[in-house]
């Protein structure tokens, strides 16, 4: 297949396009370049395609593509809270254009990346895909809407479905340690201390973000009538964790890290399980192949070899919206986060 990809140099595409072109489909990308230079350990292949921001589309852009991956948003709760109404317009407005604009050139199937964070306060009991949403934050609730909007499109020629990625961590190109596992092992490695942010408490799925991937890929490969106008949640019910969980197997991992609470850390409102049995009983190609003591260990090895620093943690090349406000900050962006003209070479070095 002819797949188009948004957010390739992403802590998800840039892992994802690989795998794609491994099981012998043609991916090209569309990307605004925004974490160019932000690459954790060996750069990745370039793929062909265009550096174009979300809400510029063009018809043109879309063409000729059997489908769309559309993973490009501003992709953490930080972020989202930074701007709620940029967050709205692009990961809302931006996605759903992008969407009708792919229906009329006649792209058949468009995979979206959602998030488990739509259900926001959820409580002890795991979710399913019909569950209540109740999201919390700006980039929750902007799931939320492209959903249901999205849901307006499907027909007989145009066949969306919703992923909705439990909380990712492991190893990227484009890393990102804003994302509680990958943070918890990052500050154990770099300081000695598991460092936790809320009481503990709140539950959080996760999941590799090589097995989102192979979820990604499961419903390009399945039949139509299994995957269309669906939502499913992407991982395994068993790897539904309480962030104290989560610490103690850092530590265990991490020789001689303790531990340890940050100051006014209360309970953390978001606070959900999920249970993935909807995409283990439809897809059975999707076979997951990570645990998350797993994925620690991967993350560990990974902070070695690459000599990861407390700066790097603490830092802009990692942290999505240190990144962001360090190139308005230099002048790189505007208030929209729109590139200035002529800046992206300097962004990037």
């Amino acid at each position: 297949m002819k797949v188009l990809m948004t957010g390739h140099k992403g802590y998800i595409g840039s892992v994802m396009a690989p795998m794609f072109r491994s099981a012998g489909h043609a991916v090209a990308r569309l990307d605004n370049d925004l974490f160019e230079g932000c690459v954790f350990g060996e750069r990745p292949p370039e793929l062909p395609g265009r550096r174009v921001d979300l809400r510029d589309v063009q018809r043109a852009h879309l063409e000729g593509f059997d489908a769309v991956v559309h993973l490009a948003a501003l992709s953490n709760d930080p972020l989202g809270n930074f701007n709620p109404k940029l967050t709205f317009d692009i990961n809302h407005h931006a996605s759903v254009r992008l969407a009708q604009l792919a229906k009329e050139v006649g792209v058949p199937r468009f995979l979206y990346a959602s998030s488990c964070s739509l259900y926001g306060v959820a409580g002890d009991e795991p979710v399913t895909e019909d569950a209540a949403f109740n999201p919390v934050t700006p980039y929750g609730e902007s799931k939320v809407r492209v959903e249901r909007d999205l849901v307006g499109l499907a027909d007989d020629d145009f066949s969306p479905t919703y992923l909705r990625n439990a909380t990712a961590y492991g190893v990227s190109p484009y890393l990102r340690v804003d994302l509680v596992v990958n943070s918890l092992v990052g500050y154990a490695y770099t300081t000695g201390e598991v460092l936790i942010q809320s009481d503990g408490s709140p539950w959080r799925p996760l999941v590799h973000v090589e097995d989102i991937c192979r979820a990604f890929l499961a419903v390009l490969h399945a039949p139509r009538a299994l995957i269309h106008n669906q939502a499913f949640n992407v991982g395994r019910s068993e790897e539904n964790y309480r962030i104290r969980e989560v610490a103690e197997i850092v530590r265990e991992v991490v020789p001689g890290s303790v531990v340890k609470y940050a100051e006014g850390g209360g309970p953390d409102l978001r606070c959900y399980r999920v249970d993935c049995g909807k995409i283990a009983r439809t897809l059975p190609e999707f076979k997951p192949q990570w645990t998350v003591r797993r994925g620690v260990e991967q993350l560990y090895g990974a902070y070695r070899r690459n000599a990861l620093t407390t700066a790097e943690v603490l830092g802009s090349r990692y942290l999505r919206i240190k990144r962001i406000k360090e190139l308005q900050r230099e002048g790189h962006l505007d208030g929209s986060l729109r590139w200035v003209t002529g800046t992206l070479a300097a962004a990037a070095g």
